[in-house]
């Protein structure tokens, strides 16, 4: 069988041949040709507008478009005009159930934040009726989260204290909520929504141990009954608080604590192990709140040393936009609380309505999501809220209790309304420690050992990812484990991208697969052929590293090939998706320097964009003369392995 030679240069209508087996040569199409500005309209598109959410308005009246963009902006017109009497009764339920939850968490979660208690029930209230109204998620339950709340009280604290300048500390936790909400609009507006992808599930999984660990920690204050505490986050800072002020410890908080921190685990742990009681863990905190408010009133507890909430006004939200404060000594703070708070309540938010959406089987629009969540929150840094999102805990209860719409979230929001006009004096005898002992309960699912024990299993660099975060926030801080999680998580996709893996393929006796030699002990490699697979888009970053890697193999297999001598090296570029004009260069280079050895080299099914270039640059340097490009390892095998007869097509 003769090898038939070619000139490979194409015939300048878009089309280059590729040898192929029995010396036939196939024509085969280059992307049609496109000007720069509409392949980087097409790029822009599908990186912003994947899902081109208009693309059906093509040829419609103008009314009908307008009314499915005011659907595609307003979720709730799609499913209110087919809302029924059914759907009621079930968000009747589910919204009242996850009031009995919201009402206690909001106090506690409030506390958390150093926000006055009145702060956490207000974020309870007008934020869900925001969400209900712009929100695509049914399940989603909205209100202030553990997490969030964690961050926003780190970091605020560095700036302001929130005992001795409380309004300061205020202005401060608005200001960052407005900018929480700004930030996740944008990203929302702008189709953004890939920059949260970044937080790694085992960054995650790190961070939020990590949090629930200093989260639960900060709440021996309010078990122990200790009046100074420290106002660091960090392990040893409060530890060594805890032990120092041991003359502060009240023997009675610590008895009611545990006695309603063990009331609160058990009901969790019941309702974990019987979903169908989920009511009992929904309704535990509230129940708690009740009966400790009862206790600390009927025995006069607060004469003897048992911390209360004391009194609290009633009314509805107060406007707060006077109270943004945008002074340069505190901008910088607020941009960066706001900043952090909003990505991590974001991601959590986005993460929790897409799990329960997958259990509905409906799907949950990410940009939308992103949009209603900032909104959201700028609506609610003018109505004296605080950084809100959806939490799994309450989402969890919703979704358990048959939630069928977001109106779930309006009944909730209502029950707070109710709570606010008129309840609010009851809870002046509510003990701090049934608060702490609520967060501590919240958060306890945060801890997650059998995802980290996965992802030990699967890959000991994520588990590093997931250790560093959650040793940065116990020692360090919360921003401080964050950002060194996030930073290695970078590290490693920089890894990735400039040291890509180069594979040497062999075949699979009896076969016509080619595989990695290390891999497959069937794998074996053909005399005479270096055929070697790029796992990576080649660039300017890689470029150099490729040079000397393929140097480094070269010499490799001739050490190897000592009897027959190496003549070929076939490079499969099937999966390299991309090159730019350093990887060009590279493979120019690299066929160049090749010959001079009296090696040749193959290039093997390179993909659209690849192939684009290739032909390119063959135009102006006229290198892949010789057929050098084939579609499969097996042809170019097949081919090459023939005599060599010259001549020309």
């Amino acid at each position: 069988m003769e090898r038939e030679v070619g000139n490979g240069n194409g015939d300048g209508d878009g089309r280059v041949e590729i040898r192929v087996q029995a010396g036939k040569a196939h024509e085969v199409a280059l992307p049609p040709p496109r000007s720069t500005l509409a392949k980087m309209k097409a790029r822009a598109k599908e990186t912003f507008f994947p899902d081109d959410p208009f693309r059906h308005f093509e040829g419609m009246p103008l009314g009908t478009r307008w009314a499915l963009a005011a659907r595609y902006l307003l979720p709730v017109l799609a499913w209110a005009p087919a809302y029924s009497l059914s759907d009621l009764k079930s968000d009747l339920v589910s919204g009242l159930t996850i009031a009995s939850l919201a009402i206690p968490q909001g106090i506690s979660y409030a506390k958390l934040a150093n926000l006055p208690p009145i702060i956490g029930l207000y974020s309870s209230f007008v934020p869900p009726l925001v969400y209900a109204v712009l929100g695509s998620s049914r399940d989603l339950a909205v209100g202030p989260v553990s997490i969030g709340s964690l961050i926003m009280g780190s970091m605020l604290r560095q700036a302001a204290n929130p005992n001795t300048d409380a309004l300061l500390y205020l202005q401060l936790a608005f200001t960052s909520t407005l900018f929480a909400g700004l930030f996740q609009a944008s990203l929302g507006v702008l189709r953004l929504g890939f920059i949260i992808d970044f937080l790694s599930k085992a960054t995650l999984v790190g961070f939020m141990a990590g949090a629930a660990v200093i989260v639960s920690l900060q709440q021996l204050k309010s078990l122990l009954g200790i009046v100074h505490f420290t106002k660091q986050m960090g392990l040893v800072p409060v530890m060594g608080s805890v032990f120092h002020r041991t003359d502060e410890w009240s023997w009675q908080t610590i008895v009611m604590g545990i006695f309603f921190l063990i009331l609160l685990l058990v009901a969790r742990h019941v309702s974990m192990k019987k979903p169908k009681l989920f009511w009992v863990s929904a309704g535990a905190p509230l129940a708690c709140v009740v009966i400790s408010t009862l206790l600390v009133f009927l025995f006069k507890a607060q004469e003897h040393g048992i911390s209360i909430i004391g009194k609290l006004k009633c009314g509805l939200n107060r406007p707060s936009w006077d109270k943004l404060i945008f002074d340069s000594s505190y901008l910088g703070t607020v941009i960066k609380t706001g900043l952090v708070t909003g990505l991590i309540s974001l991601t959590e938010g986005v993460a929790v309505g897409r799990t329960f959406a997958a259990l509905k089987g409906y799907k949950v629009d990410g940009n939308k999501e992103m949009m209603a969540i900032g909104i959201m929150n700028i609506v609610g840094s003018c109505t004296s809220c605080y950084v809100t999102s959806g939490a799994f805990s309450r989402s969890a209860v919703n979704h358990n209790a048959g939630c069928k719409t977001a109106v779930s979230n309006v009944v909730m929001a209502l029950t707070v309304m109710v709570t606010l006009l008129f309840l609010m004096p009851l809870f002046v005898y509510t003990p701090n420690v049934v608060l702490g002992a609520i967060i501590i309960t919240a958060v306890v699912g945060l801890v997650d050992v059998p995802a980290a024990y996965r992802i030990w299993k699967m890959d000991k660099m994520d588990f590093l990812v997931c250790l560093c975060a959650f040793l940065g926030v116990v020692f360090v801080s919360v921003e401080g484990g964050l950002a060194v999680a996030v930073g290695l998580s970078m590290f490693r996709i920089l890894l990735q991208i400039t040291r890509p893996k180069t594979v040497i393929l062999g075949n699979i006796s009896g076969t016509n697969i080619y595989r990695s030699v290390h891999h497959y002990r069937d794998a074996v490699k053909v005399p005479g052929f270096l055929i070697v697979a790029v796992e990576a888009p080649i660039n300017f970053a890689n470029a150099t590293y490729l040079n000397e890697r393929f140097e480094r193999l070269i010499e490799e297999e001739k050490l190897e090939e000592k009897k027959v001598g190496l003549s070929f090296l076939v490079l499969d570029l099937s999966v390299v998706s991309a090159v730019d004009t350093s990887g060009i260069s590279f493979l120019t280079d690299l066929k160049r320097s090749m010959e001079k050895r009296g090696i040749e080299v193959i290039f093997v099914n390179p993909v659209g964009e690849v192939m684009e270039k290739l032909q390119r640059a063959n135009d102006i340097d006229n290198f892949l003369g010789g057929g050098s490009l084939f579609l499969t390892i097996e042809e170019a095998i097949f081919v090459l392995s023939c005599p060599l007869v010259k001549g020309s097509t």
